[in-house]
């Protein structure tokens, strides 16, 4: 018995011994690094300011541990990049229930710049924000008054959301404005229930062309753009514009389905990458009815993001479509939610998007084959046309019903298709030449 007590003893000390030459080597080895990647140096400098500040700030509404950690979690991943945020729990439950009923807001797509502005991406068609005439790439300076410079996205958008029929005030900056006394401008914008139609304007343009419009993706619009092409079909439709500009994206799966419409059976639509090899996803076409015959043409600018750069970089790489108008967007990254114990949440960049060709869409966009500018002015009166039925006075004034806007990037896209058909036909008939 008091051998085996002793044999007891002896083998904890022996694991105790062996825990502490782990734990030595395991400090020995993070001493050894620089500063720079070692833990316990950053973690003894972290706690060091946090006792400073407890200690010596003038001001002590906010100096429990609570709130300068989340501060500091704050400014950490806000340093990363401007789609990765830390939430506390009150600004994570509201990201819950935005996503599971519906709200009032504006009906812009808003999204932080790489140089970390506050910017509208696209605004929605027949919407508030659409209708007050705000453009792709205005910059959100203020919102009621409040500077925009140090909110989180999440921040501004629980800001301009809210209930139906109240009104918001934004300051917004646009540098392409042709005179500079109108560069800064002040909108008060009613919000509105946001439901956007998002396959429009089917039609036929006239030598076979059909033009197709999307506004975003989301769960009906395959099958509504599928509708639209039948009906084109029906009408003698030979080639085809889709017209994805100022498409903020959308669902991923419902730009999945819409460009394989237009391609094989498996063929890569696009990939996603990232450091855990489990964000290594690859999205390929489904099987279904195929269109691979007649010739396409994707009309896109810098409105066009995410879902829409998607669908745009494949059409475009497996040479499946002609791409006119001016560089896309550049939203193309995964975001994840990491749900933490205090009810917080991280919103985490941690993969981006690949075309087929493997080229990355985030910060980069998708570059047309033919470049096609549309001066903002134009772009803005376009934009105004398609709403005039509910605009306000103001601007209705700023569109000559008589003159029509000409959509330049429309025309060139017709232009392409006219001169593919062509080419197509003159090559049918050397070969049916030949063949005598």
């Amino acid at each position: 018995m008091k051998l085996t007590k002793r044999l007891s003893v002896a083998l904890i000390g022996l694991l105790l011994g062996l825990n502490l030459m782990v734990a030595a080597r395991i400090y020995s080895e993070a001493s050894a690094k620089p500063d720079k990647e070692n833990p316990y140096a950053q973690l003894e400098l972290l706690t060091r300011v946090m006792e400073l500040i407890r200690k010596d700030y003038v001001d002590t509404e906010k100096l429990s541990y609570r709130d300068l950690t989340y501060s500091a979690l704050k400014g950490m991943v806000g340093s990363l990049d401007p789609h990765s945020q830390f939430m506390e729990p009150e600004v994570y439950q509201d990201m819950k229930e935005d996503t599971e009923g519906k709200f009032g807001g504006l009906g812009i797509v808003i999204s932080m710049s790489k140089e970390g502005f506050l910017t509208v991406v696209a605004p929605m068609e027949d919407t508030p924000g659409a209708r007050a005439g705000l453009l792709p790439g205005d910059r959100i300076i203020r919102i009621e008054g409040k500077v925009t410079d140090k909110m989180s996205l999440q921040e501004a958008v629980r800001q301009l959301r809210g209930e139906p029929g109240t009104k918001v005030k934004i300051t917004v900056f646009r540098q392409k404005a042709k005179d500079p006394g109108e560069r800064i401008k002040d909108y008060v914008i009613e919000r509105a229930e946001i439901k956007v139609e998002s396959v429009k304007d089917a039609k036929m343009l006239g030598d076979g062309i059909g033009y197709i419009r999307i506004t975003q993706f989301n769960e009906p619009t395959a099958d509504e753009f599928e509708k639209a092409l039948v009906k084109l079909e029906e009408q003698g439709m030979s080639a085809l514009v889709i017209d994805l500009r100022n498409n903020p994206g959308g669902l991923l799966e419902s730009a999945r389905k819409i460009a394989s419409k237009f391609v094989p059976a498996g063929q890569l639509i696009v990939s996603t990458e990232g450091r855990d090899p489990t964000q290594k996803i690859v999205y390929r076409s489904e099987r279904g009815k195929k269109r691979l015959d007649y010739p396409i043409v994707v009309l896109v600018n810098n409105g066009s993001a995410s879902g829409s750069e998607i669908v745009a970089g494949a059409l475009k790489d497996l040479k499946r479509a002609v791409l006119v108008g001016e560089r896309t967007f550049g939203k193309g990254s995964v975001q994840s939610i990491l749900p933490l114990p205090d009810g917080a949440a991280l919103r985490l960049t941690t993969a981006k998007y690949y075309t087929p060709s493997h080229q990355v869409i985030h910060e980069q966009g998708v570059e047309p084959n033919i470049l096609v500018p549309m001066s903002e002015d134009d772009e803005r009166k376009l934009m105004l046309q398609r709403a005039r039925a509910n605009l306000p006075p103001e601007d209705d004034a700023t569109v000559e019903k008589e003159e029509p806007v000409v959509d330049v990037q429309l025309e060139r896209a017709v232009d392409v298709l006219k001169g593919v058909k062509l080419f197509a036909q003159q090559a049918k008939s050397a070969q049916a030449t030949l063949a005598k």
